[in-house]
Protein backbone atom coordinates (compact mmCIF):
# COMPACT_ATOMS: atom_id res chain seq x y z
CA UNK A 1 0.00 0.00 0.00
CA UNK A 2 1.28 3.43 -1.04
CA UNK A 3 1.80 6.63 1.62
CA UNK A 4 -0.85 8.54 0.18
CA UNK A 5 -3.29 5.40 0.10
CA UNK A 6 -2.31 4.98 3.81
CA UNK A 7 -3.17 8.62 4.91
CA UNK A 8 -6.17 8.54 2.86
CA UNK A 9 -7.28 5.34 4.73
CA UNK A 10 -6.02 6.68 8.00
CA UNK A 11 -7.94 10.25 7.64
CA UNK A 12 -10.93 8.45 6.78
CA UNK A 13 -11.46 6.50 9.68
CA UNK A 14 -10.10 9.41 11.86
CA UNK A 15 -12.39 11.48 10.48
CA UNK A 16 -15.11 9.13 11.42
CA UNK A 17 -13.63 8.27 14.92
CA UNK A 18 -13.54 4.76 14.23
CA UNK A 19 -10.00 2.29 14.83
CA UNK A 20 -7.41 1.92 12.19
CA UNK A 21 -8.12 -2.18 12.20
CA UNK A 22 -6.16 -4.21 9.52
CA UNK A 23 -9.61 -5.02 8.44
CA UNK A 24 -10.95 -1.46 7.83
CA UNK A 25 -7.68 -0.73 6.32
CA UNK A 26 -7.95 -3.10 3.63
CA UNK A 27 -10.99 -2.63 2.45
CA UNK A 28 -10.83 0.80 1.99
CA UNK A 29 -7.83 0.19 -0.24
CA UNK A 30 -9.67 -1.75 -1.97
CA UNK A 31 -12.41 0.54 -2.89
CA UNK A 32 -10.03 3.57 -2.90
CA UNK A 33 -8.40 1.63 -6.18
CA UNK A 34 -11.48 0.24 -7.87
CA UNK A 35 -12.62 2.06 -10.82
CA UNK A 36 -16.62 1.37 -9.75
CA UNK A 37 -18.68 0.18 -6.93
CA UNK A 38 -17.61 -3.06 -5.25
CA UNK A 39 -19.54 -6.26 -4.22
CA UNK A 40 -18.72 -8.02 -0.63
CA UNK A 41 -17.09 -10.82 -3.12
CA UNK A 42 -15.45 -8.78 -5.16
CA UNK A 43 -13.82 -7.30 -2.33
CA UNK A 44 -12.84 -10.44 -0.82
CA UNK A 45 -11.46 -11.27 -3.94
CA UNK A 46 -9.22 -8.22 -4.24
CA UNK A 47 -8.05 -8.48 -0.79
CA UNK A 48 -6.77 -12.27 -1.56
CA UNK A 49 -5.97 -15.00 1.12
CA UNK A 50 -4.13 -12.78 3.97
CA UNK A 51 -7.35 -10.79 4.45
CA UNK A 52 -10.44 -11.02 6.95
CA UNK A 53 -12.48 -13.62 6.45
CA UNK A 54 -16.11 -12.91 4.48
CA UNK A 55 -17.77 -12.58 7.92
CA UNK A 56 -15.63 -9.36 9.58
CA UNK A 57 -15.69 -8.23 5.79
CA UNK A 58 -19.31 -8.03 6.11
CA UNK A 59 -18.97 -6.96 9.72
CA UNK A 60 -16.77 -3.81 8.75
CA UNK A 61 -18.49 -3.44 5.74
CA UNK A 62 -21.44 -2.54 8.31
CA UNK A 63 -19.67 -0.14 10.30
CA UNK A 64 -17.83 1.89 7.78
CA UNK A 65 -21.30 2.68 6.13
CA UNK A 66 -22.81 2.94 9.59
CA UNK A 67 -20.02 5.72 9.80
CA UNK A 68 -20.56 7.30 6.25
CA UNK A 69 -17.15 6.10 4.87
CA UNK A 70 -18.97 3.87 2.49
CA UNK A 71 -21.91 3.71 1.09
CA UNK A 72 -24.28 1.39 -0.44
CA UNK A 73 -24.32 2.65 -4.14
CA UNK A 74 -27.10 -0.08 -5.25
CA UNK A 75 -28.48 -3.36 -5.05
CA UNK A 76 -28.70 -5.88 -8.41
CA UNK A 77 -30.57 -9.02 -7.58
CA UNK A 78 -29.27 -9.63 -4.22
CA UNK A 79 -25.47 -8.57 -4.80
CA UNK A 80 -25.40 -5.13 -2.32
CA UNK A 81 -22.13 -2.77 -4.39
CA UNK A 82 -19.83 -0.72 -2.48
CA UNK A 83 -18.06 2.62 -2.93
CA UNK A 84 -16.38 5.36 -0.93
CA UNK A 85 -19.11 8.08 0.06
CA UNK A 86 -17.11 10.97 -1.32
CA UNK A 87 -18.38 11.60 -4.41
CA UNK A 88 -22.41 11.94 -2.95
CA UNK A 89 -24.16 14.19 -1.46
CA UNK A 90 -26.74 13.58 1.41
CA UNK A 91 -29.93 13.20 -0.90
CA UNK A 92 -28.35 12.25 -3.70
CA UNK A 93 -26.15 9.74 -5.49
CA UNK A 94 -23.95 10.57 -8.41
CA UNK A 95 -25.03 8.23 -11.55
CA UNK A 96 -23.73 4.77 -12.36
CA UNK A 97 -23.74 3.37 -15.26
CA UNK A 98 -23.78 -0.66 -16.12
CA UNK A 99 -22.76 -1.84 -19.82
CA UNK A 100 -25.16 -4.14 -21.19
CA UNK A 101 -22.39 -6.11 -23.04
CA UNK A 102 -19.74 -6.47 -20.61
CA UNK A 103 -21.07 -6.16 -17.11
CA UNK A 104 -19.13 -3.62 -16.16
CA UNK A 105 -20.54 -0.59 -13.47
CA UNK A 106 -18.83 2.61 -14.03
CA UNK A 107 -19.26 5.68 -11.55
CA UNK A 108 -20.25 8.93 -13.35
CA UNK A 109 -19.51 11.55 -10.69
CA UNK A 110 -19.18 14.07 -14.03
CA UNK A 111 -22.60 13.79 -15.24
CA UNK A 112 -25.19 16.00 -13.82
CA UNK A 113 -28.86 14.64 -12.92
CA UNK A 114 -31.32 17.11 -11.70
CA UNK A 115 -33.40 16.04 -8.50
CA UNK A 116 -36.51 14.63 -9.13
CA UNK A 117 -38.79 17.32 -7.77
CA UNK A 118 -42.74 16.64 -9.26
CA UNK A 119 -43.10 13.66 -6.98
CA UNK A 120 -46.73 13.08 -6.20
CA UNK A 121 -48.91 13.51 -3.81
CA UNK A 122 -47.58 11.64 -0.47
CA UNK A 123 -44.25 10.56 -1.42
CA UNK A 124 -41.36 12.28 0.11
CA UNK A 125 -38.37 11.56 -2.02
CA UNK A 126 -35.37 10.81 0.45
CA UNK A 127 -32.29 10.14 -1.69
CA UNK A 128 -32.19 9.75 -5.20
CA UNK A 129 -30.05 7.08 -7.20
CA UNK A 130 -29.39 7.24 -10.97
CA UNK A 131 -28.39 3.65 -12.69
CA UNK A 132 -27.76 4.45 -16.47
CA UNK A 133 -27.44 1.21 -18.91
CA UNK A 134 -26.34 0.76 -22.22
CA UNK A 135 -22.51 -0.16 -23.89
CA UNK A 136 -19.33 1.21 -22.47
CA UNK A 137 -16.63 2.67 -24.60
CA UNK A 138 -15.24 -0.95 -24.92
CA UNK A 139 -18.06 -2.68 -26.24
CA UNK A 140 -19.18 0.40 -28.54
Amino acid sequence: MKIETKEKINKLLDSAKLKRTESRKKILDVLLKAAGPQTADEIISAIGKSGPNRVTVYRTLESIVEAGIVHRAFIDGRSQYYELGNKCTEHQCHPHFVCTDCGRTLCLPEVSVPMASNAPAGFVINRQKVRLEGLCPECA
